[in-house]
């Protein structure tokens, strides 16, 4: 099997990862979201733990990584606190769709803080996506836009995230990065935990155990797949949450997206799919040049 089909397998699996997640905080029901944050974390750190010690790798990485582990952990750990948030109080395929934006928000970033220049392709598609975004948020001056907010701001700290990360490249382990990032968010949500404390029932400690199982299988998925194939080969196939999500919906909770968020989703997928072909497009010359 090819690198690239292998990426691609575990892109889809990673995805799938990430909707049982969504799904399991959803099913959890009245969990103040920090405590459902801790939850999703406590679990990963473990596992990750686990590799760390397996490996016989430094459980923080090393010196000089460490204001970029850090930065990592902050932008992750705010994005995922806003994304459980949008999870809560949306249609769980709205809350995943804008969440989806920060493969173009880090174009963004990656073009402001590291001066990788964007091509006029990619603006394009960011200025589509964003439309589409507008389309699942259908703009009122309401407190019920709030949501859909903290979802759009879950996309600009999870691209912050992303972006830190290419900065670290293969500077540090992948389990590290994710022991590193769980163990901040724990750290940091704990004392707000132990205050704000709500006693769950023993289904609610079984969805929550479980979404942190599931989250762990989506983030180990994802940052393999990305070191068998480069992210603007194969990012595509991460879309695939979205069906995943707008099916255990309809079949779990018995929401149907509106035909303005189907509109968004559409329009959302189609500029991501429009920067994947012009981006094969691109290493097609660039390899045709090179020969």
């Amino acid at each position: 099997m090819s690198d690239r089909n292998k990426g691609i397998i575990l892109l889809l699996i990673s995805a799938f990862g990430f909707s049982l997640m969504a799904a399991f905080v959803k099913l959890s029901g009245e969990v103040p979201t920090v405590q459902k944050t801790l939850f999703r974390n406590a679990v990963s750190m473990i596992i990750a733990f686990g590799f760390v010690r397996h490996y016989k790798e430094r459980l923080f990485g090393k010196k000089e990584n460490q204001k970029f582990l850090m930065l990592r952990s902050a932008l992750g750990a705010a994005g995922i606190v806003l994304y459980f948030y949008a999870i809560d109080h949306l249609v769980l395929s709205d809350a995943d769709m804008l969440n989806k934006m920060s493969p173009f928000l880090t174009i963004v970033f990656a073009a402001l803080f590291l001066k990788e220049r964007a091509r006029l392709f990619q603006t394009v598609a960011i200025i589509i996506a964003f439309i589409g975004t507008l389309f699942i948020i259908k703009p009122e001056f309401s407190v019920e836009t709030i949501p859909y907010i903290a979802g759009i701001f879950s996309a600009v700290f999870a691209a912050g995230a992303y972006t830190v990360l290419r900065v670290l490249g293969n500077k540090e382990q992948f389990y590290t990065v994710v022991f590193y990032f769980s163990f901040f968010t724990t750290m940091i949500l704990l004392p707000f935990v132990i205050v704000f404390y709500e006693p769950m029932t023993w289904q609610q400690w079984v969805y929550l155990l479980a979404a942190g199982v599931f989250a762990t299988v989506g983030q180990f998925g994802i940052t393999v797949a990305y070191k068998y194939a480069p992210a603007k080969e194969i990012s595509i196939f991460f879309y695939s949450t979205v069906v995943y999500s707008a099916l255990i919906s309809i079949v779990l909770f018995g929401q149907v997206p509106d035909l303005f968020s189907v509109l968004g989703y559409i329009t959302i997928f189609g500029a991501s799919f429009y920067m994947f072909l012009k981006n094969n497009e691109e290493h097609k010359k660039h390899q045709h040049t090179n020969a």
